[in-house]
């Protein structure tokens, strides 16, 4: 896995907050290398990454679950 900066980091984790809630995440900052501050709180550069890949998940899980009721509904209207 490539090592990725903590801007870089948080660049990653704004774009898939933007997705899932519809909105900017706030207090959200590097303080070095290694930490940053996440809604006031501090943490890891790579727990955020981990962090946001949990939210690219959720996306990706709210996305196929959107796609299954319009499914269903496509299939009740041709039933």
């Amino acid at each position: 896995m490539m090592t990725q900066t903590a801007e870089q980091v948080i660049n990653y984790y704004t774009e898939a907050y933007q997705k899932l809630y519809k909105r900017t995440p706030k207090d959200l900052h590097v303080i070095d290398s290694e930490w940053v501050v996440v809604n006031g709180a501090r943490m890891r550069a790579s727990e955020l990454a981990y962090l946001t890949s949990q939210l690219q998940q959720e996306y990706t899980q709210s996305l196929e679950e959107r796609r299954n009721i319009i499914k269903r509904l496509v299939n009740w209207f041709k039933s």
